[in-house]
Parts: structure tokens; C-alpha cells; sequence
């Protein structure tokens, strides 16, 4: 199906349309050397052989990683975040009548698009940088008018989201990447409801350092994605592997030049089970295809970045362009890790902490209590350091 077709099929046309697709895709993502355990060397570090996968291909699915009763943790928190939600965007009232959650926060927690749809692509939303348009198949005649697509705030919305975040196996993935002195980037969960959820069109993270004469295949930072259900390739991310390394992509020659049809022939899906975390180049071509299976996907999204890429720049994406990146704004959006760090060792007390490098010795000063909640955790994402 091409680009024009938009609008014109159903979803299960589109089910269907996407049965060879979705077969070659899994045969393509079963040759990579890019999944498995988390492992170590005999210092402590990142296993060499991980870092290596992950820097060839721009990706890596860490298997088993969160717990089964951490997940458990984070569903119940999503559920009653998806239970309390606004009836849509802009209502202030939740499915029961109650006033809807998340109101007396300084960004709503809540993004709602139409079922099946394609919110960003072809726009100039997010720096325009989902420059085409995904197949927006016709939902069914019961599908409501909106459907939660992203949720924000992961670590003031939810208790177990401020733990997961200083969980200390990420953070020492996030120090082996980009350094120990690594610096935070945003968070959104994606929901793909079954049979409703939308998608997200080709594109790259990244908008700041393309022209940068100092660019290289890790400029813009990475992701993590930890996944609460089951990802098939019907309803998953999918990456075109080795893409970070090609610099800025022109999307819609690509598209193009695929007789305009959105199944990219080198891409492949980012398949998961309950507790794996895939770690994901911002560079990266990727994308997700509107959800026409019956399988829900919950993914819990954040990033880290290196300081050198932050410090001095200029807000982008979600920041204003006016916002500059200086070591004290830096500063304030880290405190976020550390406070995290000590909520998961509450909860967690037979793990061992990370130490987040750039606040040794400042431990003390960042508890995690109300007080600290605060100052510290509410609002946080209104200093987002993207890039």
C-alpha cells in the first residue's frame, strides 16, 4: 500500500496487507546478533560484545531485565492511570464522572489522537521530523473518537516509574554509553490499544547536531523502551539497523523511491517479551505501524544523552528554541536520577545503588520525600533536555 491510499482501508485490509511484510521482517530481525541477557566483564562494565552489537546496528533488546513483579508493579500504575484518564483531549472528567487525573499538573499527562491514526507524519510537529504518512486505516464503527497514544511524566505519575528510573542496571548501560557523567533526555509511554492504536511515522530523533562538525553515530543520545506486555511485529517498533551512521535521511526519498509504500524493505521489528528493554540510537530510522492486532503494547520510553551534546545547546523538539542548556539547567533536570535512585532503593533494598557519578557525595541532599517530590519531581519534565 502506498502513501496515497490513505483512508482507504480497513484495518483489516490492513491486517492482511501486512502478513508478508510482517514475515520477512521477523526472518531479517532473527539474523542480528543484537539481543540477549545483560552481561558484564570481569571489571564491571558493559560486556564489550554488547556494546559492540549495539554500536553496529543502532539497537539492542536487553531480555529480562525487569522483573515479573516490577512489571506487575508498573501495569497496575498504567491501569490506573488509563482508569482515571480525561474522556478525551481537553475533558476534565474521567470515563465515571470523577475529575480526570493529572490536572494539577503544568503538562497534562494525557495525548489522545484518533484511533488508527497517524498524529505527527507528514506535519511539522516535533521539527517536522516525520516528513510522510503512515497507512491511517478506517477504525470500526465502535471505536471511540479518541484513544490515549502517549502518556508523560512517567516518574510523577507513577511510584513504580520514578523506581524504574533508577533502576541500576539502565543507569550503567546509560554510563557505558554515554558516558558516566551522562545527562537525562525526556520519557513518554506509548499505548497501542488493541485494534485501536496509532502510529508513528518514519523518522530520526535527533534535529540538533546534524551540521555539527563534531558529529558522530551517537551525537543524539539513545532511548529505552521496557516493555510491560508482549510486542509482536504487528504492534512494535520497528528500525532500519545501521542508520545512525548515515547522518540525516531523506525520508521521503526513501518512501519514494519504495514506489511510496511505508514497509521499508531493510527494517525490522524490535520483537519483545514481558521485561525486556531495548535500547534504541536516536539516529535510527524507525517507526511503528498502526496496531490492527488484538495484542496491547505498553511501552515505558526515556533517554539519556551525553553531556557534551547537551551542554550549550539550545532547546529543541518539546524545549523552546529561547532555552539554553547550561551546566545549571543540566544540574536541575539530573537531580530527577538521583532522587530516583534513592526511591528504588527503598523499595529495593537487597540491590545495590547506582552511583550517578556527577551527585557523589551529594547523596544526602537528594531523599526521596514528600518535600523532595516537590521541588524536585513534580513538573520535572518542564526541563526536558532535548536535543
Amino acid at each position: 500500500m502506498s502513501e496515497t491510499e490513505l483512508g482507504s482501508v480497513s484495518a483489516a485490509q490492513h491486517a492482511a496487507s501486512m502478513a508478508s511484510y510482517v514475515h520477512a521482517g521477523c526472518a531479517r530481525a532473527a539474523q542480528l546478533s543484537n539481543r540477549g541477557p545483560l552481561r558484564f566483564d570481569a571489571s564491571g562494565g558493559l560486556h564489550p560484545d554488547i556494546l559492540a552489537a549495539y554500536r553496529e546496528h543502532g539497537c539492542y533488546v536487553f531480555e529480562g531485565i525487569v522483573d515479573e513483579q516490577e512489571i506487575a508493579e508498573l501495569r497496575a500504575d498504567i491501569q490506573f492511570l488509563l482508569d482515571h484518564a480525561p474522556t478525551g483531549q481537553g475533558a476534565s472528567v474521567d470515563h465515571l464522572g470523577r475529575p480526570a487525573y493529572g490536572q494539577d499538573f503544568a503538562i497534562n499527562p494525557y495525548l489522545f489522537i484518533k484511533p488508527l491514526s497517524d498524529p505527527w507524519g507528514g506535519t511539522k510537529i516535533l521539527g517536522g521530523r516525520h516528513p510522510t504518512r503512515m497507512i491511517q486505516p478506517t477504525p470500526s464503527d465502535t471505536a471511540p473518537d479518541e484513544v490515549v497514544h502517549i502518556l508523560t511524566g512517567m516518574c510523577q505519575t507513577m511510584p513504580s516509574g520514578l523506581r524504574l528510573y533508577g533502576h541500576p542496571d539502565l543507569l550503567a548501560i546509560a554510563a557505558a554509553i554515554n558516558g558516566d557523567d551522562f545527562v537525562p533526555y525526556n520519557d513518554a509511554t506509548f499505548v497501542k490499544l488493541p485494534g485501536l492504536g496509532g502510529s508513528v511515522s518514519w523518522h530520526q530523533d535527533g534535529v540538533t547536531h546534524w551540521d555539527n562538525p563534531d558529529w558522530d553515530d551517537g551525537i543524539h543520545g539513545f532511548n529505552f523502551q521496557v516493555q510491560l506486555y508482549k510486542c509482536t511485529a504487528r504492534n512494535c517498533l520497528w528500525v532500519v539497523p545501521g542508520t545512525h551512521k548515515l547522518g540525516r535521511i531523506d525520508i521521503k526519498s526513501l518512501i519514494a523511491d519504495n514506489a511510496g509504500s511505508e514497509q521499508l524493505p531493510d527494517a525490522i521489528p524490535l520483537l519483545c517479551q514481558p521485561g525486556d528493554v531495548t535500547v534504541v540510537n536516536r539516529q535510527m530510522l524507525h517507526g511503528s505501524f498502526a496496531n490492527t492486532s488484538q495484542d496491547l503494547r505498553v511501552s515505558l520510553t526515556f533517554g539519556f544523552h551525553r553531556r557534551s551534546s547537551i551542554l550549550d545547546a539550545h532547546g529543541a523538539l518539546g524545549q523552546s528554541a529561547t532555552e539554553t542548556y547550561d551546566e545549571q539547567r543540566i544540574f536541575e533536570r539530573s537531580q530527577l536520577i538521583q532522587v530516583a535512585i534513592d526511591a528504588r532503593a527503598r523499595h529495593h533494598p537487597e540491590e545495590t545503588r547506582f552511583s550517578y557519578q556527577p551527585f557523589v557525595g551529594l547523596e544526602d541532599d537528594y531523599r526521596f520525600n514528600r518535600e523532595c517530590f516537590e521541588h524536585i519531581v513534580r513538573d520535572y519534565n518542564l526541563k526536558d533536555l532535548s536535543i
